[in-house]
């Protein structure tokens, strides 16, 4: 394993990941891995004689782990100095160099890579492959999971790489190994922001009576109003992104628009039923939402109310 770590991305949570895999192997190697002092600080705070102090070889051989942090902030006399040590880097310390890629540093990642230095890929995912992140998650955990089942989850965490982490583990854990679409909306049943997808998600189908029974809920619940117009504008507008390119693959649209394949084939589907005049009433009826749920109306209940039932009533009905 190499002594000099190069963690190159502006994915916090890949970051985070990719460090404390390096702690641990670097630890594991050794019989009492408590043994092993590991030091972070950040680059634009290190000092040139703090780092050659961390960084200089120990009369008693005692290993370490050095982390510097926001690598891309650090100045010119640090920034030598690391590229220095990487290149003749002194028996028992493990250096780990976090770097965006970025700032006045920035040329810190060409001399660490002409060294030699384990280099591991941190970049934020584009949308297309989070549904590899998600397979690669869950099989982690020893779960084999179907395009199904990867939709599903994607579909119900619209959130950060973090947040789909934890609920990949916490899934498995749940079922033992054994995840399905079923388990997988049982476990979201009734979470706030998947409440509003739920509402938008059959408003733009044209399910009007369940769009409004799935909004009664949300408000008995207390879900916020501006969560739930966001909801349904965010399903609106892809609808009319997937309908303004016109017939095209998944996989194609999904560069085209930099949604990940599966939420295209979603909206594909759904964008089928729908007219460009209809398409420009909805996005109206949004509009006007999402200045009435910030205050611009006195009953932001009643304005929800009428815009799902309104965006369900313009889903043109020969196609449903």
């Amino acid at each position: 394993m190499s002594s000099v770590h190069l963690v190159l991305g502006d994915d916090e949570f890949l970051c985070e990941r990719a460090t404390a895999g390096i702690v641990a192997a670097v630890r594991g190697s050794v019989d009492n891995p408590g043994d092993i002092p590991v030091t972070r600080l950040r680059a634009g705070d290190a000092t040139e004689h703090e780092l050659a102090e961390l960084l200089s070889p120990s009369l008693f051989a005692e290993d370490r782990i050095v982390i510097l942090e926001a690598a891309g902030e650090a100045g010119k006399e640090p920034a030598k100095l690391v590229t220095e040590v990487a290149a003749s880097p002194p028996e028992g310390v493990t250096l780990v160099v976090v770097h965006s890629g970025s700032g006045r540093a920035k040329s810190m990642v060409a001399a660490l890579r002409k060294s030699g230095v384990e280099e591991h890929d941190c970049a934020a995912l584009k949308p297309s492959a989070r549904a590899d992140f998600v397979r690669n998650e869950l099989r982690s955990h020893g779960v084999k999971a179907g395009p199904d089942v990867v939709e599903k989850i994607l579909d119900s965490v619209r959130a950060d790489l973090r947040e789909l982490a934890a609920a990949c583990s916490q899934l498995a854990a749940d079922t033992g190994g054994k995840v399905d679409v079923a388990a997988v909306a049982r476990y979201y049943s009734g979470r706030p922001e998947i409440t509003g997808f739920e509402v938008a998600d059959k408003a733009v189908t044209g399910d009007r009576p369940g769009a409004l029974e799935s909004l009664q809920w949300a408000h008995h619940h207390g879900v916020p109003h501006v969560l739930l117009a966001d909801a349904l504008a965010e399903a609106v507008h892809a609808i009319a992104r997937v309908r303004g390119i016109g017939r095209m693959d998944q996989y194609s649209a999904a560069s085209e628009l930099g949604m990940p394949p599966w939420r295209v084939k979603k909206v594909q589907g759904q964008a089928s039923a729908w007219d460009s005049v209809s398409i420009a009433k909805a996005m109206t009826v949004v509009a006007t939402l999402n200045g009435e749920v910030k205050g611009q109306a006195a009953d932001a209940d009643y304005s929800l109310q009428r815009a799902v039932a309104a965006v369900a009533d313009l889903r043109p009905s020969r196609r449903r």
